[in-house]
């Protein structure tokens, strides 16, 4: 699908972000801490892995402990984080939050150079309490920075430098502890060059408003958590794609966390090739992440979700019987690993299964803080971050307690991989809006070359009808691809009877309508739902032609659309109509062209045909009329 290229230069894309205050000082803030963080991390966890002997922390279970240890204080802390998130300006917030890691990294510092392994697990501790206060603060400010249409690709931008710092970390961190004499040293350097990086570019910030300052803060955790989260499950979609998030960082955290034991014990290698392992990971959700606002079109687009779990599992199984049957020697160099064919595939494996995995995060992300409410939206993100932290700790013991068990670190990638796909099934299933999302987006891009002008017409917020030709079985999917909200549709009850479309449009709460004459309860009980879907403040889908076309043309409006406003007018909405045309779909396998019907020659017109939607301007509801509505679509339809 495409969107015309008027619309495109109305938002800059997301590289372009980079050229603008409003984002490029807070990009390089986050990306200064996330490298940070890593650098310190990966360094500590290769020193007690390859070079000191530590009898209470094994190298075998270190990255796990390390890694617990850090995100125990989402756990802790999220619940207070959010809120003063939401009650303070966010600017001074970061700029505070970047002095305490000043003072985090000049400790860890000293413990480096004293090999301290006790006062370095203190300040993965403190590290994690920094990451934690910044979180929240870090989601909200995205969505007050940036419009719907650049939100996908600035949490591209962002998901993408995150990684790529992690990259850089993992790897200076890796090579830098390894230097021999000088190596601690150098680390704690670097740790503190970060710091004072991340805070100078947190001083080019733009202001940032609170959005809720009158907020009574609790510091009660266990309470604020309590809350926190029965906030976020008042908003059902939010809530389960919170719980989505959360399992990817599950996800996540079995790779990152055995990395290091993964290159050393199953693969054979050395510090190097534990650092590659990361490099290829990061950049694999690297270059999803800025995959997203391309597939996506600038928007909001979910429908990628269900293809990055897809891809998560795939490759997750395929990585497990790669490593199946690989030459070992005493320890592979970078050199020597590289260089031989079968570790090719357990590196491509690493980078695609990473790469689908930033395809299912980033809208995820996008779209709680597009749908969360400004006013306590880093609440919202508290509760995702404490979520995130109960998985990760989670993933940690549940790990541990199969290594412990005897399985290998190759079965427990087998194990998270056949895992996601169950996980998968069942998010998609309690929330059809992802599934509806995935079929609309692959329709519009696999079966058809989908062009839509004029999707900046759709009102973002609040309630509308959207009114279009209908030409076509698979009219409501097409626009359902064109839309950045979801859609409920006024349809025929006859279409509910086809196998599979029929299944489809009762999964995405389609309103059956009957004619009044045939069927008077039908036609009753679609107008009620009708004014519900509008009172919900959600889009209203609707073909006033009455059915599908049998020649082609555009028929006559019938009344239908008027009771609809009359009843908003009666609920006192504001409700405007956005006229919508379908074009080029008379002749498709979807439309009634044949004469034995429709969809009875699979392949009348081939794959990729050029399919188009146009959008027009609003029309207030005291102005609609079904003829003034028939002219306005058909005006559309003019080439």
């Amino acid at each position: 699908m495409n969107t015309d290229p008027a619309q495109g230069a109305q938002a800059p894309n997301q590289f372009a972000l980079l050229r603008q205050r409003r984002f490029a000082p807070f990009f390089w803030t986050q990306f200064a801490g996330a490298a940070n963080d890593n650098l310190f991390k990966f360094a500590f966890t290769v020193m007690v892995t390859y070079q000191l002997s530590v009898g209470w922390l094994p190298p075998a279970t270190a990255g796990m402990v390390i890694g617990a240890l850090f995100i125990l204080p989402f756990l802790l802390l999220s619940a207070s984080s959010g809120q003063l998130a939401d009650k303070f300006e966010k600017t001074a917030l970061i700029r505070f939050v970047k002095n305490l890691e000043i003072g985090i990294m000049a400790l860890a510092a000293w413990a480096f150079v004293g090999g301290n392994v006790v006062v370095l697990l203190l300040c993965v501790f403190l590290m994690g309490v920094h990451s934690t206060l910044f979180g929240p603060v870090k989601f909200a400010y995205l969505p007050q920075a940036l419009d719907e249409r650049e939100l996908t690709g600035g949490n591209g931008m962002l998901e993408m430098g995150t990684f790529v710092a992690i990259l850089l970390g993992n790897v200076v961190g890796g090579l830098l502890v390894a230097v021999h004499g000088i190596g601690h040293a150098t680390v704690a350097v670097a740790c503190l060059v970060l710091a004072l990086t991340g805070r100078l570019a947190a001083q080019f910030i733009p202001p940032a408003p609170a959005t809720d300052p009158g907020l009574a803060i609790n510091w009660n955790p266990v309470s604020e958590t309590w809350r926190n989260l029965k906030l976020a499950r008042s908003n059902i979609v939010v809530f389960r794609s919170m719980l989505g998030i959360s399992w990817m960082w599950f996800f996540g955290a079995v790779f990152l966390s055995n990395f290091p034991a993964f290159a050393k014990e199953v693969l054979h290698g050395n510090e190097q090739v534990a650092s590659l392992l990361l490099v290829l990971f990061s950049i694999g959700i690297g270059v999803g992440s800025l995959l997203c606002e391309k597939l996506s079109h600038r928007h909001v687009e979910i429908g990628l979700v269900p293809l990055g779990a897809l891809g998560m599992t795939v490759f997750t199984v395929d990585l497990y019987f790669a490593l199946q049957g690989l030459p070992s020697a005493a320890q592979y160099t970078l050199g020597s690993f590289v260089s031989l064919p079968g570790h090719w595939r357990v590196m491509a494996d690493l980078v695609l299964l990473s790469l689908f995995a930033g395809l299912y995060s980033v809208p995820m992300y996008a779209l709680i803080q597009l749908r969360s409410a400004p006013t306590h939206r880093a609440r919202i993100i508290a509760a995702n971050n404490i979520l995130n932290a109960l998985f990760m700790i989670g993933s940690a013991l549940v790990a541990g307690a199969l290594l412990e068990s005897g399985f290998s670190i190759s079965q427990i990638f087998l194990f998270v991989g056949v895992a996601n796909a169950v996980v998968a099934l069942y998010i998609f299933l309690l929330v059809p809006e992802y599934l509806l999302r995935f079929i609309a987006w692959g329709a519009s891009r696999l079966v058809y070359r989908y062009v839509v002008k004029g999707s900046a017409n759709i009102p973002l917020q609040g309630p509308a009808v959207l009114a279009a030709n209908h030409v076509s079985f698979v009219d409501a999917i097409l626009l359902m691809a064109a839309s950045p909200r979801p859609i409920r549709f006024l349809m025929d009850h006859r279409i509910f009877r086809i196998p599979v479309l029929g299944w489809l449009f009762r999964l995405a709460r389609c309103i059956p309508i009957a004619s009044q004459k045939d069927d008077p309860v039908t036609y009753q009980r679609a107008f009620e739902e009708a004014a519900l879907v509008l009172r919900e403040g959600e889009l209203l889908g609707i073909f006033p032609e009455g059915g599908i076309t049998a020649d082609g043309k555009l028929q006559p409006f019938r009344a239908g659309v008027m009771k609809i406003l009359e009843q908003a007018e009666a609920d006192q909405l504001t409700v405007p109509v956005i006229p919508m045309a379908l074009t080029n779909l008379w002749g498709s396998f979807f439309s009634r062209i044949e004469k034995d019907g429709a969809m009875t020659r699979p392949f009348r017109r081939g794959f990729f045909s050029r399919v188009g939607l146009n959008i027009g301007e609003a029309i207030p509801s005291s102005e609609v009329s079904p003829q003034g509505l028939q002219a306005s679509v058909g005006s559309l339809l003019a080439p």
